[in-house]
């Protein structure tokens, strides 16, 4: 049972990494979960002020993650079309890798503005480049927290690597 906590853990800490990409998925919460699972194992000691801090910071990354974009759309004068079409483009984007997510990203905000104001192609573009540098920051937050989870996991299991190898 040990060993299924611990490859599930780590199964849903690269769960939540490809989350931090993928808008359908919400990266640090599953990846706290992941953290969940390890100290549920009778190898590692249960630090609940862990636990705790972790998780605020994953439900904070998740309300920011809807923050940012919107902030970054309307800061370069945007419209909420701009953000739908960055979410949608991102997911089309996700079938040409390697970059097809970014330039999706940025094409669907741009057709999204466009659609929105088909007159005004510099502000379409403006407002496109506003959500496509939210999404960016948005993303690289959620990566970071990701990846500290990651590490976490890595420094318990090593800690205690006495208990499973």
């Amino acid at each position: 049972m040990e060993y299924f906590l611990l490859i599930m853990s780590f199964c849903l800490l690269i769960i939540g990494i490809l989350g931090s990409f993928l808008p359908i998925l919400p990266g640090p919460p599953i990846s706290w979960v992941g953290l969940l699972l390890l100290y549920l194992t009778k190898g590692i000691e249960i630090n609940y002020w862990v636990l705790g801090v972790t998780l605020f910071i994953a439900l904070f990354v998740v309300v920011l993650d809807y923050i940012i974009p919107a902030k970054g759309t309307k800061r370069f004068g945007g419209s909420k079309y701009g953000v739908w079409g960055t979410n949608i483009g991102l997911v089309i984007g996700l079938f040409f890798p390697p970059i097809g997510f970014i330039i999706g990203a940025f094409v669907g905000a741009l057709v999204g503005e466009l659609i929105y104001d088909k007159k005004n192609q510099n502000r379409a573009l403006k407002a496109a480049t506003g959500s496509f540098l939210g999404f960016l920051a948005g993303t690289f937050i959620k990566l970071v927290v990701c990846f500290a989870y990651l590490g976490l996991f890595f420094s318990l299991v090593w800690k205690n690597s006495g208990i499973w190898f």
